[in-house]
This record gives C-alpha cells, structure tokens and sequence, in this order.
C-alpha cells in the first residue's frame, strides 16, 4: 500500500487539525506509511514538528488554485511521495491539492467536511466533487446531511461516510463537581468555546439577565478567547449581570473548567460536531443546547439534557429552571451522558475505524 496523505493548510488552531494530528499520530504509530502537509505558519505544523511524522511546509492561501506556478510546485513535491489517498480538510485545498492528486492519478482523494453548513451548488462544487473527489468523511450525521443539502445530486450518497470524532475517556478522573446542586444556592452554568458568532455567547449574557429576573441565584463561567470579547463585556455591564458573568478566558484544561459547572449551556448557531458537548458528558452534567445541527447526535434530548427547538431565551431559561427546581435531574441526566458519550463517542474506538476506512476502504 502507498502513502496515506493528509492535507490540512489551516493555519488557525481548530477541530479539524486536531483531527489531522491525531490521525495522522495514530496511523504513522500503527506502522502506515503517512505524511502530512501542513502551512508554514499553522499550529499543526508547530505541533508535527514535535513528532517523528513525516511533514511537509506549504504556503496557501484561498487563491493559491489560480496560481499555476503554486500547482505545479505542489503537483511535483505530491509526485515525490507513492500517494494512494489524499484526505483533504478545507474547501480551498480541495481546489488544489485535490486537483494535482487527480492529474498525479491519486487512487482516493477524499474530502473530510467538519461543518454542518450546506454546501453552495456553484459550478465550481458541482465539478469538484463530480469529477475529482472520490468519497467524502462526514463528522456527523448532520454534516452528512448538509452536503447534499442545496443539490441532492452533488454526490453520491453512498461514498459519503460518518465517522465521529473521538474523545478522550480518562480512566480516572472527578466526574463533576464534589459538592452536587442540591436544590438551593447558586446553580453555575458553564460554557465553552471561542468567542466569536457562531458560538452565539451574547445569548448567554441575555439568558443570565432572564434568570435574574425570575430571582434565581445564577452563576455563568464562560471559557474561551476570541474576537467577542469586547462586545461581550459591553453586554454585561449593558445588562448589569457583573456579578452573575464570568469570562474566564483561554482555558487550558477543558474538562476541569467545565466541572466547575452544574450545567453545561452551548448556544451555538451551528456545529459540525459539537466536540465540547462530548466533554460535558464525559464530566457527568446535563446539557441544554439548541436542537440543530449535530447536537442531537451528541444530546438524547430528555435523558442527557435538553434541547431547544426555538431560539427563545424565555425557552432556554425555562430549562435551566426545570433542572434548578429538580436538583435530581442533575445527576441522573449527568449520568447518563456519560454513559452515552462512553459508547459512542471513545476516541480509541473512533481512530481504529479512521484507521480501517483510510487503510482498507
């Protein structure tokens, strides 16, 4: 078998290249013949360099495609590697990396999508994934959902395969808080993730400023960094929750902050896999997010948390009402949680069906 490729131009830190890292990391440890390519300036490059996995630095951007002096320095160092498949993580090193896999006669050149958000019906798409790509990795369900979404004719079906992201399932580790919310007191909600749009944490300040209102005893902790920041803390003081609201900043250690919390609340517009949501789970608190994308692969809704079909705040306060006046529901729907990320959601499990796909089809 010829070298397994992986592709990821990414610059910014994110799930995708973790993905890619620890992969790549699981198939080169396996044995498999792997290389990676990676931007000069990106952390993944940052953290290969750390490993024994063979890398290779590229500098692309979005219109590196129409550079035919970047394709054809691509096309050669790809042609110095006995390439049988081509796993690609961004739309833009599709139109490139995919391009030279195909002229170079690349066996399988696949396109992992991690976003659930359909995907334009452009000319463009429509010539990719008819004439270059040959199968597509999906993160999720919903994600699989959304390629087919605007063009249900796009690609087929059948070679679009759902594999989730893995988690890591300590063999020891303090599954929550110590001291269990008992019906009275403060009820800390957690949160995290980056700060930007699409994790939606505006609404959080506006979901505390209800709870106040109702007269119950709220504590909010949101983790994470980003381009929000500052219209994030406008939206405290506008909303005098200064001392309901917390923002913690760059969190290192994702599953002892998110065990500071009682509950954990995930506003997002969107996820392709809700990654955090599996660690929430794996620290035995209930959930309430938003009843979209991949959230209810990850939320049995009723049993692990909730999931709201509106985008109501009085809607998402309600639950978190419903848990406060029903301390018992905490535990038993962490519980739960637990119990269903374990099953489905072990990073272990997951990596050796990366591993079967990308080695034996």
């Amino acid at each position: 078998m010829g070298c397994i490729c992986f592709f990821n131009t990414a610059i910014a830190w994110g799930g995708g290249e973790k993905w890619h890292l620890e992969a790549s990391s699981h198939l080169h440890h396996n044995g498999h013949d792997v290389l990676v390519v990676a931007h000069t300036k990106s952390v993944l490059l940052q953290k290969l360099r750390k490993t024994d996995i063979p890398v290779v630095s590229v500098k692309m951007n979005n219109l590196s495609f129409l550079n035919p002096l970047k394709r054809l320095k691509l096309k050669k160092e790809l042609a110095k590697h006995t390439i049988d498949t081509l796993i690609m993580n961004l739309s833009r090193d599709v139109k490139i990396a995919g391009i030279s896999a195909k002229a170079l006669g690349v066996k399988r050149i696949i396109y992992r999508r991690g976003s659930a958000i359909p995907i334009k019906n452009t000319f463009l798409n429509r010539y990719y994934f008819k004439h270059v790509l040959t199968e597509v990795l999906a993160n999720s369900k919903a994600t699989k959902q959304t390629i087919l979404e605007n063009n249900p004719h796009l690609f087929p079906q059948e070679k679009i395969r759902v594999i989730y992201n893995g988690i890591d399932i300590p063999k020891e580790f303090d599954h929550g808080k110590s001291e269990r919310f008992a019906g009275k007191g403060v009820l800390t909600l957690v949160n995290l993730g980056r700060l930007e749009a699409q994790k939606n944490q505006v609404f959080l300040i506006e979901l505390v400023r209800e709870l106040k209102n109702r007269d119950f005893p709220i504590k909010l902790i949101i983790g994470g960094d980003g381009r929000l920041k500052g219209a994030l803390q406008d939206k405290i003081v506008q909303l005098d929750v200064g001392d309901q609201v917390e923002l913690a900043g760059f969190v290192e250690r994702p599953l002892e902050f998110i065990s500071k919390g009682h509950v954990f609340v995930l506003p997002s517009l969107w996820e392709g896999f809700g990654y955090v949501l599996a660690e929430a789970a794996l620290c035995k608190i209930p959930i309430v997010a938003f009843d979209l994308s991949s959230n209810p692969e990850l939320v049995v809704n009723g049993k692990t948390g909730y999931l709201i079909k509106s985008k109501k705040v009085n809607d998402f306060a309600d639950a978190i009402e419903e848990l406060y006046r029903n301390p018992s529901r905490i535990q038993q729907m962490g519980e739960q949680g637990y119990v269903h990320v374990k099953a489905n959601f072990d990073k272990k499990n997951n990596l050796k069906e990366v591993e079967d796909y990308l080695v034996n089809g």
